[in-house]
């Protein structure tokens, strides 16, 4: 509109010149020259040294370019044959889900509320544009070490997602030799790598970092409980407790956590050993019906205290019993068979929970509080459950920045990773185009002496990388938003 308007163009044109700002639909895009003399400073720091770390980001940069074709190759099979069987991901093709899932967010970064959790989207668009910084710092200080103007540097906004890029001097960039290029094209790529492998020290280091402050290994602390969380209530989890058991599963940690409520979605139900005389003093008369998954039900009387259990007696004759569920679990000890519970001279039953199929009734101690018991699928409490291994030595302390740091350094592992993943891609667009034209001229120069039949050669080579990575993205983001 403002272009169009013949009294407002040439001052508009000239405030975004004078701001080097461009502007265009979906697009802003805003550049300086402000920090150039820190670039000069940096690409002429200790000349060996990044004549070294260039050199090794180039090597680096090369393997990854071959790497990611196979990567990307594999991928693509077992996504397509996931598709056609229709069969679970196996446990040994983790790593390639994994895959599909950085490339799909790597390209189209996420789509929030599907893909991505909203509440999350502070850490998500810091890590896009921290790792997109520092790949054309990369570029940038690598363009200096060779000799290459560096004209600015600047930050954009495509849509909602940031990037950064830097402007370097072409007809410099087109004198340099193949190698000279090959060290500045790898250096975003080799940053970004670099960037990945920090990230995930300190995420590796982090209780040794925060010792001072917090310790570990002591439980699951929690941060948050969802509003429609079934472990919300006055019986229930809050903000502050520290959980340390899970059924008879010790918790020293989230990780712990996660596990025994994987194993425990696994496993059948736990039962719970009852003396004979206690078992007849507590169970109440009911009408047993099956449900429409064929389990059994005994309580009729819609009570939130009283559950179903059932029990096998000496002549293992299976039998119910409604019972009041929190005066037969705190006093017992769990249980499978009335084995386990025949070590005392007093006639026991091992009483199992009738639970609905994937239900399970699930004992979380939080002391000094009451335990709380949980009966719903395993899955409900992960998910609606925030915790953190980190427990402040300290109240004034707060809770949630060891989670902070953990999240968002989760963040620049995935998103740093994935931008050096695709960056190498032999791919239109991308450092992998620059990367192979520049390798192609280095090694075949004296193979192929005609320049427009390695052009030719480069040209097939990006067009068959373009369509591999195309269909990964594709596939990969079917999997993450239509399943």
């Amino acid at each position: 509109v403002l272009q169009s308007s013949n009294s407002l163009k040439a001052s508009y044109e000239d405030w975004l010149l004078t701001y080097g700002l461009s502007v265009s639909p979906f697009h802003i895009r805003w550049q300086t020259a402000v920090l150039n003399r820190q670039f000069y400073n940096w690409g002429r720091w200790k000349p060996r040294f990044l004549y070294l770390w260039f050199s090794i980001g180039m090597v680096f940069g090369i393997v990854a370019m071959f790497g990611s074709v196979i990567l990307l190759g594999k991928t693509l099979m077992q996504t397509l044959t996931q598709m056609l069987t229709e069969a679970p991901k196996a446990q040994n093709d983790r790593m390639l889900q994994v895959v599909v899932s950085i490339l799909s967010s790597g390209l189209f970064w996420g789509v929030p509320g599907v893909n991505l959790p909203v509440s999350q989207l502070t850490y998500f668009f810091s890590a896009i544009l921290i790792s997109g910084v520092i790949h054309e710092v990369g570029h940038g200080v690598a363009a200096i070490r060779e000799q290459v103007r560096f004209n600015g540097f600047g930050i954009f906004i495509f849509i909602v997602y940031p990037g950064a890029f830097v402007d370097l001097f072409t007809t410099h960039l087109q004198l340099i030799s193949p190698v000279q290029q090959l060290r500045i094209f790898c250096a975003g790529v080799w940053h970004n790598f670099v960037l990945g492998v920090a990230s995930f020290i300190v995420l590796l280091l982090l209780p040794a970092i925060l010792f001072p402050f917090y310790y570990t290994g002591v439980g699951a602390l929690v941060t948050e409980v969802a509003e429609d969380s079934p472990a919300n209530g006055p019986r229930g989890l809050f903000v502050g407790d520290l959980v340390t058991n899970l059924q008879d599963c010790p918790v020293y940690s989230v990780e712990d956590w996660n596990s025994c409520l994987e194993d425990i979605s696994e496993k059948s139900q736990v039962g719970y050993c009852i003396s004979a005389g206690t078992l007849q003093q507590l169970s109440f008369p009911a009408r047993v019906y099956r449900r429409l998954d064929g389990t059994v039900e005994c309580c009729s009387n819609n009570s939130l205290t009283d559950i179903c259990f059932s029990y096998s007696n000496n002549l293992d004759r299976h039998l119910y019993a409604c019972l009041p569920a929190r005066k037969v679990i705190e006093a017992s000890k769990v249980c499978r068979t009335n084995m386990d519970c025949q070590k005392d001279s007093v006639p026991s039953f091992c009483v199992t929970p009738s639970l609905e199929n994937q239900t399970r009734l699930i004992r979380v101690k939080h002391p000094p509080h009451i335990d709380m018991f949980y009966v719903g699928h395993p899955m409900h409490l992960q998910y609606t459950v925030s915790l953190s291994s980190f427990v402040p030595r300290q109240n004034f302390l707060s809770i949630d920045l060891p989670v902070v740091i953990e999240t968002f350094c989760k963040y620049l592992i995935s998103l740093s990773g994935a931008l050096a993943v695709i960056n190498a891609v032999p791919c239109f667009a991308l450092d992998g185009q620059w990367i192979l034209n520049s390798f192609l001229e280095a090694t075949l120069s004296s193979l192929i002496v005609e320049k427009q039949s390695r052009e030719l050669v480069g040209f097939l080579i990006l067009l068959a990388g373009s369509a591999l990575l195309a269909a990964n993205v594709a596939l990969g983001l079917w999997m993450v938003t239509a399943r």
